[in-house]
């Protein structure tokens, strides 16, 4: 009886190291959703890779990681969405304005996202515990942040009174953005007032671009919104000295911008990733926010603007662009 019990025992086992081996041989597949284009990932899909290798993670050896790209283009986003799901990978990581979207088609795939507020977007019960199938970081950081744009907009532009606000309108986040530049506008200057230019899609963009032209504000202000990166070079041609929340725009040509370093927040978001492929519930990981920050100064537009930079401020900046 013994002998049976042990061979049975033994058999089981070997059931279960098979399980194991055949579960470690297993590549995972992760499939990574971004709005722009390929060439518009930057720092984002440059420091999320970047965490794959701080992992030991090799594309193609120990891990499947498809990039798909929307191209600017919100319905072959959403495709690609459904595209993504349909796959039943072992994770989504969806930047931006993906999650809207794939966030409303599984509740099952583990969904690991850079984005803004989860909460008010309904896509997480709390910062501490998500208690859903998504987490992973956001670069909502409070409506305090638009005041810091405004403030580096007057700072370099004393002279404006009349800013614009660029930003999209079914973002739960824009609205209190708006509202506290708005209040941070009385007290900072004289007669500074924030005029709102919304969009629901970015299909509206070129014809609210050349609305923004014609008004000829002092300054303007871009919300920290994926949908706009793509957009960025377009926006910078618009006229105005322009301000935003991502080291893309500066490059693109924005006067300056002030926001989360985005380099070393996606190679941290692998983190989320790894956890999830080990076996962890990605509501059970508490979702972060930035702790990291970057000033970037674009001289070559001030110059081509005839604007004189404080010293004070390329002192504080991280990156000047000549």
């Amino acid at each position: 009886m013994r002998r049976r019990e042990f061979i049975v025992a033994f058999a089981g086992a070997l059931a279960g190291a098979a399980r194991l081996a055949a579960a470690q041989g297993r590549v995972p597949h992760v499939v990574v959703l971004w709005f722009g284009t390929a060439e518009s990932g930057g720092e984002a899909i440059n420091g999320f890779q970047a965490g794959l290798r701080d992992f030991g993670y090799e594309n193609g050896r120990n891990i499947q990681v498809d990039y798909d790209y929307g191209n600017n283009n919100q319905a072959r986003l959403a495709k690609l969405s459904a595209a993504a799901v349909a796959a039943q990978p072992d994770v989504i990581v969806a930047f931006g304005p993906g999650i809207y979207l794939v966030g409303k088609l599984t509740r099952t795939i583990p969904i690991v996202t850079l984005t803004g507020d989860l909460v008010a977007m309904g896509f997480a019960a709390s910062l501490a515990r998500p208690g859903g199938n998504v987490t992973g970081m956001t670069v909502w950081t409070g409506p305090e942040i638009a005041e810091k744009w405004l403030q580096l907009l007057v700072e370099i532009v004393p002279q404006a009174r009349r800013v614009g606000m660029l930003r999209r309108s079914d973002t739960p986040t824009s609205s209190d953005r708006l509202t506290h530049l708005r209040e941070a506008a009385s007290h900072l200057a004289p007669g500074l007032s924030i005029d709102d230019y919304a969009i629901d899609t970015v299909a509206e963009l070129p014809s609210l671009l050349a609305r923004i032209k014609a008004a000829k504000p002092d300054g303007l202000i871009v919300d920290n919104d994926a949908y706009f990166v793509g957009e960025a070079a377009e926006i910078a041609t618009v006229g105005p000295p322009t301000i935003g929340g991502q080291r893309e725009f500066a490059e693109a040509g924005f006067l300056a911008t002030y926001g989360t370093r985005i380099f070393t927040t996606t190679r941290h978001l692998v983190s989320y990733v790894d956890r999830i492929l080990k076996g962890a519930k990605p509501g059970d990981l508490p979702i972060e926010q930035p702790t990291e920050f970057e000033l970037v100064i674009n001289m070559k537009t001030a110059k081509k603007l005839g604007l004189t930079v404080p010293p004070s401020l390329l002192v504080q900046a991280d990156k000047v662009i000549e």
